[in-house]
């Protein structure tokens, strides 16, 4: 998933933060329960607000990323 992530983070990453949450930090503890984390591979896209609009866990197509970003534009 790693080389479709870092795709995305070229072609959106002028309108999109991407953010890298290393879950073995215990400094990472606060945002994975604000979350909802449950495992590993997760993704969630926020609004400007900080409101999480998309949720996706395990493989996610590049195409449904990439839709995703684009409805929040």
């Amino acid at each position: 998933m790693l080389p479709v992530v870092h795709g995305l983070e070229e072609q959106f990453g002028d309108q999109i933060q991407f953010t890298y949450i290393d879950i073995d930090d215990p400094a990472s503890a606060e945002i994975k329960s604000a979350l909802g984390y449950a495992h590993q591979p997760e993704y969630y896209l926020l609004d400007g607000e900080g409101n999480q609009v998309g949720d996706w866990s395990g493989f996610v197509q590049e195409d449904v990323l990439a839709a995703a970003f684009n409805s929040v534009q």
